[in-house]
């Protein structure tokens, strides 16, 4: 849930006349979320936004399950998945289920010649490599290695890459993606013991008013279906908007970790969360310094929850043979921990430089056929001695 921001001109009252130069008015669009009855922003448009010319066939998108049910340990090669030229075509969801769909994507092109609208979910797109400037209504956001991009269900958008090596891991959530509720106040307001505020969100700037007349494709994904929907304008015509409903960019390496005495648990590192999942960050801290603390983890049973994480950079002393871009999956169920001969080897580690994104389910996660693709075989029997 960010916090209230406006660009360019708007009138005075929402809902008034609010006329160009030549007497014409704008048109005014509610970009609203649950109904009416949650957080939403207004966009003053040059052109109706609704003025569809042409339409295609829609096709499927929906990911194609490998496995439902499994009680075991997994590991992925995230950087296996192949780089491709288009932006949607690299995208390839590993992890799903109704809550969320885990996605992985190395594409090499800017997209140019269509605009993408996810009308299921909101997006959090981490960027593990590469960098560019993601172009919306709302204007621009300039992103690079680190960054958390959350894009609300709806946006329209395009990315422009600045080169061809692009790694992103990818949550679609199906419910909105909002800031820990703890580290809220009831006005809205990052609190003091949040472990980021305000000033580390970057909001859009320099706003695109593109007043074009033509044939703009916006490839729209609606219940696992996607549609080339062709409007008359195009969607970036937008004079001014206010709200509090907009993509906005947090960096990974602005989060401030909670450390203790003794080790903390994974919560003290909850970043976001939606209905049934939270998305975590591991970034470089000092570790425990109780003068008998273990800095490694406990070993622990996630009895209720599916617990995912993606390796970005570092050194991770709790697990062994760890890469960049590594996928580990924990199902609930059963009991994980450090690799053997981790607990030892971290006693008296006094810091810890590693870069990682968790994300925890609370209903089990489904593999998908991209997923056994790049799978580590017998991942599950490497805390044998």
């Amino acid at each position: 849930m960010p916090h209230y921001h406006k660009l360019g001109q708007i009138p005075h009252k929402r809902h008034t006349q609010f006329r160009k130069p030549d007497g014409n008015l704008y048109a005014e669009q509610l970009f609203s979320t649950e109904g009416f009855s949650s957080d939403y922003s207004l966009l003053y448009h040059c052109n109706p936004p609704t003025v569809i010319i042409r339409t295609e066939e829609p096709y499927d998108v929906m990911p194609v399950i490998a496995e439902e049910k499994m009680l075991k340990h997994r590991s992925f090669e995230g950087f296996s998945v192949k780089p491709t030229e288009d932006f949607l075509d690299s995208r390839k969801a590993v992890l799903v289920n109704n809550d969320c769909h885990i996605v992985l994507a190395a594409p090499q092109k800017s997209m140019k010649d269509y605009f993408y609208k996810n009308a299921d979910a909101d997006e959090m797109i981490f960027v593990h490599e590469g960098s560019g400037k993601l172009l919306t209504q709302y204007g621009e956001l300039t992103f690079g290695y680190g960054d958390y991009i959350v894009i609300p269900r709806g946006t329209i958008y395009q990315i422009r890459f600045n080169d061809e090596k692009n790694r992103l891991f990818i949550v679609e959530s199906f419910s909105a993606i909002h800031y820990p509720k703890r580290y809220v106040s009831k006005n809205g307001q990052l609190l003091e013991h949040s472990p980021y505020c305000e000033r580390d969100i970057r909001t859009p700037e320099y706003l695109l008013t593109i007043e074009e007349k033509g044939d703009f494709v916006i490839k729209t994904k609606k219940k696992g279906r996607m549609y080339h929907i062709h409007y008359g304008y195009h969607p970036f015509d937008v004079i001014g908007w206010d709200g509090y409903n907009y993509p906005y960019v947090f960096s990974i390496h602005d989060f401030e970790p909670i450390t203790g005495r003794v080790h903390q648990p994974p919560p003290v590192h909850q970043t976001f969360e939606a209905h049934n999942f939270v998305v975590c960050s591991f970034v470089p801290r000092l570790f425990d310094y109780h003068p008998q603390a273990i800095p490694a983890p406990y070993n622990h049973s996630n009895i209720d929850s599916d617990e995912v994480i993606y390796y970005v950079d570092g050194d991770f002393m709790s697990r062994k043979n760890v890469t960049r871009g590594m996928i580990t999956l924990h199902p609930g169920g059963i009991p994980h921990g450090p690799h053997p001969g981790a607990v030892q080897k971290s006693l008296g580690a006094k810091e810890t430089k590693e870069l990682a994104v968790m994300v925890d389910t609370f209903h089990p996660l489904q593999l998908t056929v991209d997923a056994l693709g790049i799978e580590n075989d017998n991942y599950t029997m490497s805390w044998a001695e």
